[in-house]
């Protein structure tokens, strides 16, 4: 299966539902993150995308221009609050304010909780908890605070623990309470915050744990009840809609996009049916490289 070819992003929300607005998705350069940033601007806003890697930051942002999109890019780490407070204060001072933040940032390695150093620990909740705090925080210091918006965290399914990535579990599940203390603490202002839970996501970060993560990579979908993993553009239209009016009511929640995961059950197998059927809006993705035998033999 190739990427796509197609001229635009068939997201499910009207084409100017953001117009007029700034959005900052972090970790925009690959994934999920570039993706939602490909919506979000379809839907007319403003997106800055966050990364580490200027390279990557720049492919995305020339995607969305030539697709007819509103693009800039802020490269700095989120796990350093000065160079967070710095690159906020610019986007502020540049673009006037910031309406939405998508914490998507992150990042683990997988390895058995007895073989995590204490430093790979710190590493991975640095990059999948702190930064998000920090993030979080200044946008809402700098510039929410004043006018509203609306927050979505990265969370994962961990709620039966997260066996060979202990480290990704505890961040993420910090996470979830993280958001929940923030939607309280800042709904005065008119700001929501939620968070989001993707399962396993069919995404380019799949190939980046290696050969030796490949064949249980390919075998997660039979542990699944609806037979399939998830799409990119399937977290990514939660997400928006999180960010849109249509959520004003809404916050310190965590949605799951996992395909009922944790519902999976050895003692009543789901069976061998065909897969659920799938939205995918992205005219831009592509099969992790994981996964191409796969799609196809399908």
């Amino acid at each position: 299966m190739n990427a796509k070819v197609a001229h635009s992003y068939a997201s499910i929300f009207r084409p100017d539902l953001f117009a007029g607005q700034v959005h900052v998705v972090t970790g925009g350069g690959s994934g999920i993150g570039r993706c939602v940033a490909h919506e979000l601007a379809a839907l007319g806003a403003m997106v800055v995308i966050t990364g580490r890697s200027e390279d990557k930051l720049a492919k995305v942002a020339a995607e969305i221009t030539e697709d007819g999109g509103k693009v800039d890019t802020s490269a700095f780490d989120i796990r350093d609050e000065d160079q967070v407070k710095a690159a906020i204060a610019a986007i502020v001072a540049k673009h006037g304010r910031i309406d939405g933040l998508v914490n998507n940032a992150g990042g683990q390695f997988p390895s058995p909780m007895a073989a995590i150093s204490k430093r790979g620990f710190e590493a991975v909740v640095s990059n999948n908890l702190t930064g998000g705090f920090l993030m979080a925080r200044e946008v809402f210091n700098q510039s929410m605070a004043k006018h509203g918006g609306a927050i979505v965290n990265m969370a994962a399914d961990m709620w039966n623990g997260m066996p060979g990535m202990a480290h990704s579990g505890a961040a993420r599940a910090g996470m979830v309470n993280l958001t929940k203390t923030a939607a309280y603490e800042w709904a005065y202002a008119d700001v929501r915050v939620n968070a989001v839970a993707p399962g396993w996501i069919a995404s380019s970060g799949m190939d980046a744990y290696g050969p030796a993560m490949a064949p249980m990579i390919r075998s997660l979908k039979s542990n699944l009840p609806m037979k399939r993993l998830g799409l990119e553009a399937e977290v990514s239209s939660v997400i928006t809609f999180l960010l849109s009016p249509g959520a004003a009511f809404t916050t310190g929640i965590t949605v799951a996009i996992d395909g009922g995961a944790p519902l999976h059950s050895s003692v009543m197998p789901s069976g061998d049916h065909k897969p659920a059927t799938s939205y995918d809006g992205f005219h831009r993705s592509s099969v992790p490289k994981v996964l191409q035998d796969q799609a196809d033999a399908a």
